[in-house]
C-alpha cells in the first residue's frame, strides 16, 4: 500500500509492516519519527498477534502491498513462507542480528534508509539482510 509522497524523493512512500518479532511499540515509533509509514503486526491482529501463523501475515502483506520488516532470519528457509514470499512477490528486510535492542533495531533500519529505498526500486520477491554497514540480498 502506497501512502504519501516520500519526503526524500518524489516517489510514493511505501507502507512498512513491522513483524511481531520487532516488538509492539519501540521500533515502530522510532521509524515513524524518522518519517516512515508503518503498520504493526499488533495493530492488525490485536491480542491474538502471537497466534497468527507467519504465512497468514505474509499473505496479508502481499495483498495490501506492505514491505516487510522483521528480525526472523528463518523466514527465508521455511518452505511455506518461501512460497508466500515468491507468490506475493514480497519485499522483505530482515535484521542480521536478533539480539539488538529495540533502539538498535530501529537505528539499523534508519541507517540503511537510502539503501532500502534503492532496493525497493527493484521488483520482488526478495529478502535482504540488514546489517550495520549495508544490505545483502539473500533471496531469491
Amino acid at each position: 500500500m502506497w501512502r504519501s509522497t516520500c519526503t526524500f524523493c518524489s516517489r510514493l512512500q511505501p507502507e512498512f509492516f513491522v513483524d511481531r518479532s520487532l516488538g509492539r511499540h519501540q521500533v515502530a515509533s522510532a521509524l515513524r519519527a524518522a518519517g516512515w509509514s508503518v503498520t504493526t503486526h499488533h495493530k492488525i491482529y490485536g491480542e491474538r498477534d502471537q497466534d497468527v501463523p507467519d504465512v497468514e501475515w505474509l499473505e496479508l502483506c502481499g495483498v495490501r502491498g506492505f514491505v516487510v520488516l522483521s528480525k526472523d532470519r528463518q523466514l527465508r528457509y521455511r518452505p511455506m513462507e518461501i512460497a508466500v514470499i515468491r507468490r506475493r512477490r514480497l519485499q522483505v528486510f530482515v535484521l542480521s542480528r536478533g539480539n539488538l535492542t529495540g533502539e538498535e533495531q530501529a537505528g539499523r533500519f534508519v541507517a540503511n534508509s537510502a539503501r532500502i529505498r534503492r532496493e525497493l526500486g527493484r521488483p520482488g520477491p526478495f529478502v535482504c539482510v540488514v546489517r550495520a554497514d549495508g544490505l545483502n540480498r539473500v533471496f531469491p
